[in-house]
């Protein structure tokens, strides 16, 4: 038991050193300012952002979405195996069935992008422009932006929006914490080596990605820094709690909340993917081959990690 807990440590510090390392290197590093780049240099740094943009998407369809249409299929399984132990005999199979068949985990997941969708639906509406909506869109509508971020930037290029950034931290935490409980979680020192490693895997490419977001987004270094700080620990404080929660505590209403909300968070993530990050790298000015096959390159590499994930 005291060995379970030592490799459960070991992994609590390997996964806080690995998100520390990843996330600060770029935001550390005048190397990874697009800002200041020029020429060459200029476009490698647009075109590793494609290549982050696929280990979003990947990440999103490979280990984010699966995870949590499992976990969500899981306790409705489970609360369903729990009404007929209690001898609910008078519903029929029929009804029974139906019930489990339904899609929830796919619901689930869409209501994480359409709740999103709202909030920021919300925002634009009180405050126009504040979602990063071009100037363009923004003429075209006669009006004038709130904030403009990001006046340098082209007329033709949709512009950064600092309420996708915040979603995507917030969706990427709901997650860590969750990898970091499934970790905490294991009952053998085999099954929780082999789980940390998946996790790391996939974890410090999703990192990277999110600290060049930062930088694109213009976020000030002490921001961009507290916002790294505060997902790395993330994945720590879940594994923290696995090691504290018995297994049948996972049971019930607590497990299938849980769920749900890696199931709200997998919506987030993959409205963000597709409304802010891919948009964004696809429009810059390099050429369309070369951008799809960085976006593909990051993609494959997330779905050869989830081999072992």
């Amino acid at each position: 038991m005291e060995s379970l807990i030592g490799v459960k440590l070991g992994c609590l510090f390997a996964l806080l050193a690995l998100t520390l390392v990843c996330g600060l290197s770029p935001i550390c590093s005048k190397w990874f300012k697009i800002d200041t780049a020029t020429g060459h240099h200029r476009q490698v740094l647009s075109l590793l952002g494609c290549t982050s943009a696929g280990v979003f998407l990947g990440a999103g369809f490979m280990h984010i979405t699966p995870e949590a249409l499992e976990g969500i299929e899981s306790e409705i399984q489970k609360f369903m195996e729990q009404n007929r132990t209690r001898g609910k005999a008078d519903s029929s199979n029929d009804a029974e069935s139906a019930f489990v068949e339904y899609p929830y985990g796919e619901l689930i997941i869409s209501l994480g992008f359409f709740l999103v969708f709202l909030l920021e639906s919300l925002a634009l509406q009180c405050y126009p422009g504040a979602s990063g909506q071009s100037t363009a869109q923004e003429e075209e509508r006669g009006g004038n932006p709130v904030f403009d971020f990001h006046s340098h930037e082209s007329l033709s290029s949709p512009k950064q929006s600092p309420f996708r950034a915040f979603v995507l931290l917030l969706s990427l935490s709901f997650h860590s914490v969750f990898e970091g409980l499934a970790v905490g979680l294991q009952p053998t020192i085999a099954a929780t080596i082999q789980l940390c490693l998946a996790v790391l895997a996939h974890k410090g490419l999703v990192v990277f990605g999110v600290a060049l977001r930062l930088i694109k987004t213009g976020t000030q270094s002490r921001w961009a820094i507290s916002s790294i700080l505060s997902l790395a620990f993330m994945s720590p404080l879940g594994l923290a709690l696995g090691m504290t929660v018995a297994a049948g505590d996972s049971e019930g209403w607590k497990g299938l909340t849980q769920a749900i909300l890696e199931g709200l968070a997998a919506g987030t993530f993959l409205y963000v993917t597709f409304l802010e990050i891919l948009p964004r790298e696809l429009s810059s000015c390099e050429p369309p081959l070369a951008k799809w096959g960085c976006v593909a390159a990051g993609f494959a590499f997330m779905a050869f990690i989830a081999i072992w994930a």
